[in-house]
């Protein structure tokens, strides 16, 4: 065992001393695939038009010393690519209910400039409008995903854009479409209705809701062989009453419903608890408020088979992630907050119970991809750095599309203060070429864990992984030292007849390939 400690991927071991013996085990055992598929869209981003997202994120000034198209920056389309994101939502969020698509077309000179209510009330000049997203998601190579406004909005503006962007023939909107540059349709398949119609979007009762969706889905058309995937508002968290209501009254002409759930370090809106420099009761809450996604996603999808058993309408966790207090000394509108070790696992851990619950899951959203939040990319004029979370998503695509292998997990507790949580999740995944992937979180911070799992009748012969871990689950990178927390090789897996044997050093997160 002291040799197999010696390996790349464990290193970070050898600073965390000898409490990290490993001193407890946990199994699994891994089932055949049954068909169901993890579907990619649940690797999906968020880019609101909030603080530094969009404008000084994506969209920069022109004199800015970085390689553009237009004024997109390419390093992080680069970026982005290279974990291949495979949809971005856009405008909002809150913002969403108060923008209005025609502000943001034609010269951009001409643009009407708003105020950002929502977002620290600065304002917006509206240079990054529709066709900006569009192109960048082109660049992207990544399937949009517009939230329309419904909450001061009208059925005619949403239907509107919705001809204007897919429309295929000669219309007064495709021909405006084409006089800004476009003649050909775009064809956007993903459209949210609203957004927290119980709250920023209209302050609705999910009665009034639903029927405001119908109304505004039936104007809502599809055109040619587009066919729109249409996205209620859904729930908050533990609302569970809104998702029987939003079910029960929408019979049809519904892709999917939303849910929106953030972890909070503390659990208080008034003071989510700082992103660095937290301590090890702060980090423990953080994992149990992120470990409740399982249960909300379990709760919500029981209320959805009782109007839906046959699991047509997708659950869309279209914002999550760790929302903490603002990086201080910065405007507390724009949502700026470090990422670190501590928001990796919680990114991991939730990508886990999604690819688990892929019956269900079928599209997610993390909130949000650059500057804001739990963002995957930091700028600091033209220097960027890649967060822990963005690594995650890096080690985690080789689930997209991928057919889910159905895991039995038993494992021990990470114990804090009396308290317990499960200390090791699990997903499995079999991709088209036979490979078999899995992605295994220790969210203990003390106490490494020795991992073994019954692959039963697969076929393999090799494996090989990566790991992401540091030497404190506080540790983040900076623009000085962007590469502090990164990707390694990991060798501390090896193959037992049929079995797979892994050392998980404490607070880490394991990638197995499997061939």
């Amino acid at each position: 065992m002291k040799k197999t400690l010696l390996s790349v991927g464990t290193l970070a071991l050898w600073a965390l001393g000898a409490s990290s013996v490993f001193a407890q085990s946990a199994k699994a055992t891994i089932g055949n695939d049954n068909g169901m598929v993890i579907s990619r869209h649940i690797y999906g981003q968020f880019a609101e038009h909030l603080g530094r997202g969009i404008y000084d994120g994506f969209w920069v000034d022109a004199k800015m010393p970085v390689k553009k198209q237009d004024r997109v920056r390419l390093d992080i389309v680069d970026a982005l690519k290279k974990i291949k994101i495979p949809n971005l939502r856009w405008p909002g969020g809150c913002f969403a209910d108060e923008y209005h698509w025609r502000d943001g077309i034609g010269v951009r000179t001409g643009r009407p400039k708003m105020v950002n209510t929502n977002w620290g009330g600065v304002t917006e000049d509206n240079s990054f409008g529709t066709h900006e997203f569009l192109e960048l998601c082109k660049l992207l190579n990544t399937e949009p995903y517009i939230t329309g406004n419904v909450g001061s909005g009208t059925v005619q503006e949403m239907s509107n854009w919705v001809e204007y962007l897919n429309f295929d023939g000669k219309s007064p909107l495709s021909d405006l479409r084409a006089k800004n540059g476009h003649p050909k349709p775009y064809n956007v398949t993903f459209w949210g209705v609203g957004n927290e119609s119980w709250g920023c979007g209209g302050n609705m009762t999910p009665e009034h809701y639903a029927d405001e969706y119908k109304r505004y889905a039936i104007f809502a058309k599809d055109y040619g062989n587009n066919k729109l995937k249409k996205i209620a508002t859904g729930p908050a968290g533990d609302n569970y009453n809104w998702t029987e209501v939003v079910m029960k009254n929408v019979k049809k002409d519904i892709w999917g419903i939303a849910l929106h759930y953030y972890t909070l370090p503390t659990g208080d809106w008034n003071d989510k608890g700082p992103a660095t420099g937290f301590t090890e009761a702060a980090y423990f809450n953080t994992l149990k408020n992120g470990l409740r996604m399982e249960e909300f996603v379990t709760k919500h999808s029981a209320i959805m088979d009782k109007y839906d058993p046959d699991k047509k309408v997708a659950l869309v966790v279209d914002e999550w992630g760790v929302w903490t207090n603002s990086e201080p000394g910065t405007n507390p509108g724009f949502l700026y907050q470090q990422n670190s070790l501590r928001d990796a696992l919680v990114a991991a851990t939730t990508l886990n119970i999604f690819n688990n619950h892929a019956d269900r899951v079928k599209l997610a959203n993390l909130a949000q991809t650059i500057n804001v939040l739990q963002a995957l990319i930091l700028t600091q004029k033209e220097k960027i750095i890649l967060t822990p979370t963005y690594h995650v998503f890096d080690m985690f695509k080789v689930h997209q599309d991928a057919k889910l292998l159905p895991i039995k997990l038993d494992v021990p507790d990470y114990e804090f203060d009396g308290k317990k949580l499960p200390a090791v999740n699990v997903s499995a995944s079999k991709d088209a070429a036979g490979k078999i992937h899995l992605t295994i979180v220790n969210i203990d911070n003390n106490k490494a864990i020795d991992f073994k799992a019954d692959l039963g009748n697969a076929t393999w012969s090799t494996v090989s992984g990566q790991i992401l871990t540091g030497t404190d689950v506080t540790n983040i990178n900076t623009f000085t030292n962007p590469n502090n927390i990164k990707l390694v090789a990991f060798n501390d897996a090896k193959k037992d007849g049929n079995n797979i044997s892994v050392k998980l050093p404490a607070h880490s997160i394991v990638s197995l390939e499997l061939k």
